[in-house]
C-alpha cells in the first residue's frame, strides 16, 4: 500500500478501552462519487492484499486492516436490481447517489492506512461533497462506547450537544448536506433537558432523547445505542420496521466527505471526535457548560451569537482549544 499518511499516530480516546479492557473499535462509512463499486473494491483488494467478492450489485473485500469492507451504491434500487428496469434506474442514480465504503469495526491505530487508501482513491478519481450542490456526501464514524454506564453516555451526548452550535460555526457543514435532512442540529429542548445533569438510569436518558430528538437525522445519532439497550423503546417511537441497527456505538455523522481535498483526512475528523470525548470526561468543564446553558436559556433577551461566544470562552478556559478554533480547511 502507498505509504502516504496524514499522521503517523492517531489521537487516543481519553478512555481507549471498553468495559472488558479491550481497545474500543471504530467503524467508518465513506460516501463518495467518481468510482464505481467494482473499481473501488478492486483498488481496495490490490492496495491491502484482501480478497474481493461480488454479491449481486454489492462487493466485499475481506482480510483488510479494516476487517471485511463493503462497497455498494447507497440507494434502495440496489436491493431490487435484478430486472432491467431496476438496473436502468440504478445506472441513472449514479452521479448523484454516492457509492459507500463501509468498514468493519477496527482498531483506530489503523486510521493512517485508511487515509492512505482514500488518497489512492482520490488519485483514481473519487470525489466528495464539494464537487456539486446536490452531492451531500458524508463520512460517518461509529465509535464503540466505553461502557453502558449512564454517566458515560450522558457526558458524551451532552458534550456534543452543548458544543454543536460552535462546532457547526467553526467546522461548517457543506451546503449540499445542510439542505438535506440528514444532519439536523439538536433541538434546543434537548439541550435544555441534558443541561439539567445526568439522569438516574439509561432508560431515563433514552426517554429524554426519544422525547426531544426522535429522528435518525442528527449529527450525533444515539438511536443505535438506545436500540442496543432496549429495542422496544425504538419500536414504540418508530414502529416495527424502524430499520435502526442496534449497536453500542456513537453514530457520529457530522463530517463532510472531502476525499478530493489533499489536505483532508478521516484522521482529522477522528481527532475532533476525540476532543468531544475529552470534553465529556472533563467534568468541571462540562458542568460549567451546563450551568452556562441554563443561564443562557433563562435570559429573556438572548444576545445574537451569545452562546457561541460563551461556549468558546469556557472551552478555552478549560483547555479545550481544539473545539473552539476554526477549521481553515472547511471555512
Amino acid at each position: 500500500m502507498d505509504t502516504r499518511t496524514h499522521q503517523t499516530s492517531p489521537l487516543s480516546l481519553p478512555t481507549p478501552t471498553d468495559a472488558g479492557g479491550q481497545p474500543r473499535k471504530l467503524g467508518v462509512e465513506v460516501e463518495f462519487g467518481g468510482l464505481g463499486e467494482e473499481k473501488t473494491a478492486s483498488l481496495l483488494a490490490r492496495e491491502t492484499g484482501g480478497t474481493m467478492e461480488c454479491q449481486g450489485t454489492d462487493y466485499t473485500v475481506s482480510d483488510t486492516p479494516f476487517g471485511t469492507c463493503k462497497m455498494f451504491i447507497d440507494t434502495a434500487y440496489r436491493k431490487r436490481a435484478s430486472g432491467e428496469i431496476a438496473k436502468t434506474a440504478l445506472d441513472l442514480a449514479r452521479g448523484l447517489v454516492p457509492v459507500e465504503l463501509v468498514t468493519d469495526p477496527f482498531d483506530p491505530v489503523a486510521l493512517p492506512k485508511l487515509d492512505t487508501l482514500l488518497a489512492t482513491m482520490r488519485d483514481a478519481g473519487a470525489y466528495g461533497t464539494e464537487r456539486g450542490i446536490l452531492l451531500g456526501f458524508g463520512v460517518h464514524l461509529n465509535v464503540q462506547t466505553a461502557s453502558d454506564d449512564v454517566a458515560h453516555l450522558w457526558s458524551v451526548v451532552t458534550a456534543f450537544a452543548l458544543a454543536e452550535p460552535l462546532l457547526r460555526h467553526n467546522h461548517p457543514i457543506d451546503l449540499s448536506r445542510r439542505v438535506l435532512p440528514f444532519v439536523d442540529p439538536y433541538p434546543r429542548a434537548l439541550l435544555d433537558a441534558l443541561a439539567e445533569g445526568p439522569p438516574e438510569t439509561l432508560h431515563d436518558l433514552a426517554q429524554i432523547y426519544l422525547t426531544y430528538a426522535p429522528s435518525r437525522n442528527h449529527a450525533l445519532d444515539m438511536l443505535p445505542i438506545i436500540a442496543d439497550f432496549d429495542t422496544s423503546l425504538i419500536r414504540e417511537v418508530f414502529g416495527d420496521n424502524h430499520g435502526i441497527g442496534a449497536r453500542p456505538a456513537f453514530h457520529y455523522r457530522m463530517p463532510d466527505c472531502r476525499i478530493d481535498d489533499p489536505e483532508w483526512s478521516v484522521s482529522q475528523e477522528w481527532d475532533l471526535w476525540v476532543a468531544i470525548e475529552a470534553l465529556a470526561e472533563d467534568h468541571a468543564a462540562l458542568n460549567a457548560l451546563c450551568a452556562a446553558w441554563r443561564d443562557h436559556r433563562d435570559r429573556l433577551a438572548r444576545i445574537p451569537h451569545g452562546w457561541l461566544d460563551r461556549a468558546a470562552e469556557i472551552l478555552r478556559d478549560y483547555g479545550h482549544d481544539s473545539l473552539s478554533k476554526r477549521d481553515s480547511a472547511a471555512a
